[in-house]
């Protein structure tokens, strides 16, 4: 340790980069390095989905403290968790209760966000679709019983079928890429991704065609 002092410092605890970089002083960082931008505001102009996002940002942050108690025994640096973890305890209480102001107060119908709901369909708003009869998923809550939103109860749909008899018709891929190609999309063309758009809109025209015929 002694002849290498910046890995003493980090099996000490310390980033170097706040020596080198800040000069002791704090960098404007989260824990990983990643520079403070924009990114980290949360401001979609709707009250519920912002109040449902910063209760997720102080679970994971009560999360990674507790984590971060069982990797000190230094009793100031646990004291201190001690008190954050109790803060994020606080402040999920507080956004979801806040939640709970925003139904009371008549500013949305119920904890889940439905703008546009009257443009919605409706068949869809309380069925879970599973995609696997021999999964035991349609015995979860989420699958049954009532609905948080009111009208029809929840569902499940072990077997769901296809909403449009549409096929999708990629372009022929390029030969020189795919050797194993069947040739059941038409003859491949070699090309760049130019020549691959055109193509699939030359497949596009064409599935419209035969369906007017």
């Amino acid at each position: 340790m002694a002849a290498n002092p910046v890995l003493a410092a980090v099996i000490g605890g310390m980033n170097p980069q706040h020596a080198i970089v800040g000069g002791g002083g704090p960098l404007p960082r989260d824990s990983q390095g990643v520079p403070w931008n924009a990114s980290y505001i949360v401001a979609s102009g709707n009250l519920l989905a912002d109040f449902r996002s910063n209760v997720a940002a102080e679970a994971q942050s009560r999360l990674q403290t507790s984590r971060v108690m069982g990797m000190t025994d230094d009793p100031g640096v646990k004291e201190m968790l001690r008190f954050n973890l109790a803060r994020d305890t606080y402040h999920q209480q507080q956004w979801l209760l806040g939640i709970e102001q925003l139904i009371a107060d008549g500013y949305v119908e119920h904890g889940i966000e439905n703008s546009n709901g009257d443009q919605e369909n409706a068949d869809h708003n309380h069925t879970f679709w599973s995609f696997g009869t021999d999964s035991r998923a349609c015995e979860g809550r989420w699958a049954q019983g009532p609905s948080l939103i009111g009208g029809p109860d929840l569902d499940c749909l072990a077997e769901p079928v296809a909403l449009t008899d549409d096929t999708p018709l990629p372009p022929p891929p390029d030969p020189k890429l795919f050797v194993t190609y069947d040739g059941s999309q038409g003859p491949g063309k070699p090309g760049d991704a130019t020549g691959a758009h055109q193509q699939g809109l030359t497949n596009v025209v064409k599935k419209v065609k035969d369906a007017l015929e």
